[in-house]
């Protein structure tokens, strides 16, 4: 199979893995495209058997998997060169200090010896740990952790990166800066990174699409800018007497909804004359005019409703 531009990372089809009674993951059907594509649900979802899967660690049950085109239950080993993970556990071995940790991981996909020491230094450079990679795994904190996982995703240069709950245990500015590193990462070395994450709101500041799943299905795939798409209202927000505007609104007929400050009114043919008329009668300035958009939280309740 040839890659293209447009080819899937990574694609799915009737994609099944069971643990005994328990399917988790049920059918699954999607198709993963280039950029920084968010894997989220809940605990449970499916999430990490899918990892899994498309590593090749674990065989499916049922159904076809294709990743960077080929499929990872009969060529794991030549997809697993391709791919950076990070794992979401801080199993990291305490006494070993992160230039070697990172530098045994670039051997394991195949640099040299001098080419690992080289990439795992400026890969730790990289995620901003170039003064700290001869210290042991052990003395570092949580986020100094996590960028060592990162730096080991990233050390061979792969052209799919896996990154399983990349902001755990990380306080608010630890996990901003951990956003910030993963976007320049994708948008600056060309990789194309998926993240398993059940933060919805770190998925809508980095990514270009999300896949959502709930019970080991998808239950909402797509571009961001698709998924959250402009609903039939109008959004309103005036400098003052938003009330009286919303009361002169229904007056002529309109479904208005309050919310504060903010005046939602259903799309209606004449809706933005009777606006402006309407603000300009109660002699007030208009912050904010526009359709309302979704928010990925509001995808996600949508979907798992």
């Amino acid at each position: 199979m040839t890659e293209t531009a447009t080819t899937p990372v990574v694609s799915a089809r009737g994609v099944t893995k069971r643990y005994r009674s328990t399917v988790a993951v049920d059918g699954l059907d999607v198709d993963i495209g280039h950029g920084i594509t968010g894997l989220l649900g809940p605990n449970g979802a499916g999430k990490t058997t899918f990892i899994s899967l498309v590593l090749g660690l674990r065989l499916r049950d049922a159904g076809e998997l294709s990743v960077l085109g080929h499929d990872p239950a009969s060529s794991g080993i030549a997809v697993r060169q391709r791919i950076g993970y990070a794992p979401e556990h801080h199993n990291l071995p305490p006494d070993v200090h992160a230039a070697d940790l990172v530098r045994h991981l670039g051997e394991l996909h195949g640099l040299p010896g001098r080419a690992a020491i080289q990439r795992a230094n400026d890969a730790l450079w990289q995620v901003g740990l170039g003064e700290e990679r001869f210290r042991p795994i052990g003395t570092m904190s949580t986020g100094q952790r996590q960028r060592v996982k990162l730096a080991g995703a990233i050390v061979h240069d792969p052209d799919l990166v896996l990154l399983d709950e990349p902001t755990d245990g990380l306080d608010p500015l630890q996990r901003d800066d951990m956003l910030a590193l993963i976007r320049r990462v994708g948008s600056e070395f060309g990789m194309d990174i998926v993240i398993s994450s059940h933060h919805l709101e770190e998925a809508e500041r980095i990514c270009d699409a999300v896949v959502i799943l709930g019970g080991g299905s998808v239950v909402r795939a797509g571009a961001l800018s698709d998924l959250r798409r402009d609903s039939e209202r109008l959004i309103v927000v005036v400098d003052d007497r938003s009330d009286e505007l919303a009361a002169l609104l229904r007056e002529s007929g309109f479904d208005v909804a309050e919310l504060g400050e903010t005046v939602s009114v259903a799309w209606a043919d004449g809706v933005h004359d009777a606006v402006r008329d309407a603000v300009a009668d109660l002699g007030v300035g208009i912050r904010r005019l526009g359709p309302e958009r979704q928010t990925l939280e509001d995808v996600y309740m949508e979907a798992s409703a």
